[in-house]
């Protein structure tokens, strides 16, 4: 079976976006870039929102092709190669988007790797993807698409990049009526980073 892995970067007083979806004033730093790129080279298949993947899909392509125009290249030329291979992992990875708006001509450079699935369809199609054997089903952003998995009991790992930033307002991570109970794997921190990685086991799929 595979597993949902749900990875995203979360203010210390638990938001995943500021006021009217900022995320840029989340501490984004080089361990969230190597973060990302480890998740995608475990992963089988990209699940996303629509929000979510119409971002990615007008910032990597690019990427791919001159991974000069990425800000955090062009900060650090070091970090050429990592977000090369980023941008070529996410347009190769088979990607599955829920969305009740997105159509085909949205899907551009991606067409041939994006599946769209409708609202109604996405907790099936979800159950589908987990019960078939292979590598995990990432989860990145799409704080609306994995909420509503989390509550149905399809989330099997959760990765919190804790941040240090109040954020104040804004998208909160977990919003009222999302029970879970979570089993703590790992703990950990990198020289350099004053951000927390938390990994989590959802105690939702029976043994």
């Amino acid at each position: 079976m595979s597993s949902v892995v749900v990875s995203t970067l979360v203010s210390l007083d638990g938001y995943v976006a500021g006021p009217g979806g900022d995320i840029s004033r989340l501490p984004m730093d080089g361990w969230f870039d190597a973060l990302n790129l480890e998740r995608l080279r475990a992963a089988g298949t990209l699940l996303l929102g629509a929000t979510t993947y119409r971002q990615m899909a007008a910032y990597w392509p690019a990427v791919a092709a001159d991974p000069t125009v990425s800000p955090a290249v062009q900060l650090d030329p070091s970090v050429a190669d990592l977000h090369r291979e980023t941008a070529q992992r996410n347009a190769e990875l088979p990607k599955v988007v829920v969305s009740d708006s997105l159509t085909p001509a949205d899907t551009g450079p991606w067409a041939g790797t994006t599946t769209i699935v409708r609202r109604a369809d996405a907790r099936a199609a979800v159950t589908a993807l987990r019960e078939r054997a292979g590598a995990d089903v990432l989860v990145f952003g799409s704080r609306t698409l994995w909420g509503d998995l989390l509550a149905a009991g399809l989330v099997d790992e959760l990765v919190l990049l804790v941040g240090p930033a109040l954020l104040g307002a804004g998208l909160r991570a977990f919003p009222d009526g999302i029970p879970a109970h979570l089993r703590l794997r790992d703990t950990s921190r990198r020289p350099g980073s004053d951000s927390v990685l938390l990994s989590y086991t959802v105690a939702t799929r029976s043994s």
